[in-house]
């Protein structure tokens, strides 16, 4: 019989939940190779995203098994705040999921419940998939819900009016702030730096601060990330890799073209 394991400690959550800075980077070329090279970089957290990225079931169990073994948490930016979709995102071996388009408190009530087993939530209940390592690791059941990391997108100026009520449900594991999406719903379509979505932002860290609940976005700036935390944001992606790798290639191309 093979020695018997428990389930390991999320460490980006109690990171976080500590005050600690987390530096991430969104996945979006839907490749396990990609994800197995950035995986060994020694990035925090590493959101494989099924929102806007086409990510299907399958293809998200190859890029979790690139990452296994890595410092990186993988968190899925799940298509919807979907039941259904969570617990199969759970299952695969999701710890940490981020909801997109949260607009109050009884949405994220729903996205914390959906990750949870009762009596804390609505998990339904597997013994022998990939997130507990085939029914090996034997503490799985009991330690699940204290790995669940619930991440919610207040990504609207209507989310915004409600983020003191959303900080204060149980359980949440953080507010993550899209600062595209805010800027589109505060009529400053492609102008997340416009005042009005940078004063919005500012607002969301000092309430997070004060309750004490985790806060991050999405920075593909430096000098972006760096005043987000200076702020008081303490878990920051600094872009995506397909991002990256585009401009790697437009810079390569520049050195010979206008040479």
């Amino acid at each position: 019989m093979p020695e018997l394991i428990n389930p390991p400690e999320n460490r980006f959550m109690t990171a976080i939940q500590n005050g600690e800075t987390q530096l991430g980077l969104w996945l979006a070329m839907t490749s396990n190779i990609a994800s197995e090279v950035i995986g060994g970089i020694g990035y925090d957290w590493l959101v494989l995203d099924a929102e806007h990225a086409p990510n299907e079931l399958g293809g998200l169990v190859q890029q979790l098994q690139a990452l296994r073994g890595a410092h990186s948490e993988p968190v899925i930016r799940a298509t919807w705040n979907d039941p259904v979709l969570i617990k199969r995102f759970m299952d695969i071996g999701f710890r940490t999921i981020l909801f997109p388009y949260v607009q109050n408190e009884k949405e994220a009530e729903a996205a914390v419940s959906s990750m949870r087993y009762p009596p804390e939530g609505i998990r339904g209940v597997a013994t022998m998939h990939r997130g507990c390592s085939y029914g090996a690791e034997t503490g799985y059941l009991q330690a699940a819900n204290e790995r669940a990391c619930a991440l919610v997108q207040v990504e609207t100026a209507t989310a915004v009016e409600r983020i003191d009520k959303i900080c204060d449900v149980k359980n949440l594991g953080g507010i993550f702030i899209g600062p595209s999406d805010l800027a589109a719903s505060m009529n400053h379509l492609g102008n997340p730096s416009h005042p009005d979505v940078q004063a919005a932002m500012k607002h969301c860290v000092d309430v997070c601060k004060a309750k004490g609940v985790p806060i991050g976005t999405l920075a593909p700036v430096s000098a972006d990330a760096k005043r987000y935390m200076d702020w008081g944001f303490n878990f920051v992606a600094l872009g995506a890799e397909v991002a990256l790798m585009r401009n790697a290639a437009i810079a390569k191309l520049a050195e010979f073209k206008d040479a």
